[in-house]
């Protein structure tokens, strides 16, 4: 029998959890069972196969195919955006969930890499259709061990915590587990989304039958991270929290674009 953590309003809600690793992941079982103890309605809607750094790409010009691979448990042969949308325009659709849970990520999402995340992406959508949303993703060791254990041993609580207060429906959640064992986390920080310089690559090469092919890659090259950010609070071992918004207006530049570009139009 699970064990359920109390948390104010939590029992009978209805929770989707998605990610961008798969619907077979190991990061999207863990996530399973961390919300099969806040509530015992959990459906899970996820891409067949990984679509890692998909954004919030749409599927258009190719049918959608949604196929049950085990009790609540459905594959999507589409991006996460096309998995929420699938789950709360057909599966769900006579009783919408009352939160979305995107992840556990095989890798931290965390700085400008944010903008490429499948794992976010989700759960923008989610906000987007006026479900609140959390994504929950796991930094990764030098090694690529990843510590699913923090994720398990710290998730409910830092969940639990957020539902328990509000946002506004045009913000998700972004959590970040650092790369240590649960013992050695140093506690929670909230965080404002930092900035890396990262050195993007491409390789070519010729396949087999003599025709090129391009593989896209990068590493950072500077990792001294303002204090503050989600990058250095990540990297001090304390799990990240960073509200963020969809509405991507930098609203001082509108304003001083405003008070001089239309004088000239």
């Amino acid at each position: 029998m699970v064990e359920r953590v109390k948390a104010k309003g939590v029992e009978n809600t209805r929770i989707l959890v998605t990610n961008d690793d798969g619907v077979h992941a190991p990061g999207i079982e863990v996530l399973k069972r961390i919300a099969l103890t806040l509530s015992p309605d959990i459906w899970t809607v996820a891409p067949e196969h990984e679509k890692s750094g998909a954004g919030h790409s749409l599927t258009l010009h190719r049918p959608l195919r949604l196929n049950e691979v085990g009790p609540r448990k459905y594959a999507v042969n589409g991006t996460p955006t096309d998995c929420v949308l699938i789950a709360t325009r057909h599966l769900l659709k006579d009783r919408l969930p009352d939160f979305v849970l995107s992840g556990v990520n095989y890798g931290s999402n965390l700085g400008d890499h944010i903008s490429h995340s499948g794992t976010i992406s989700a759960a923008m959508e989610a906000a987007l259709l006026g479900v609140p949303a959390i994504a929950l993703s796991l930094m990764l060791h030098e090694s690529g061990e990843p510590h699913w254990d923090t994720a398990e041993h710290y998730a409910k609580e830092v969940i639990c915590a957020l539902i328990e207060h509000t946002w506004p429906k045009n913000v998700v959640i972004n959590v970040n587990f650092p790369a240590l064992p649960p013992e050695l986390v140093k506690g929670v920080r909230l965080a404002h989304q930092g900035w890396r310089k990262v050195e993007e690559t491409m390789t070519e090469r010729l396949d087999p039958r003599g025709k090129p092919y391009y593989w896209l890659g990068g590493h950072a090259i500077d990792e001294t991270y303002e204090k503050g950010c989600d990058l250095r609070s990540v990297m001090d071992g304390y799990i990240t929290i960073t509200p963020l918004q969809l509405d991507l207006t930098h609203y001082d530049s509108l304003q001083k674009m405003r008070n001089t570009l239309e004088q000239d139009f």
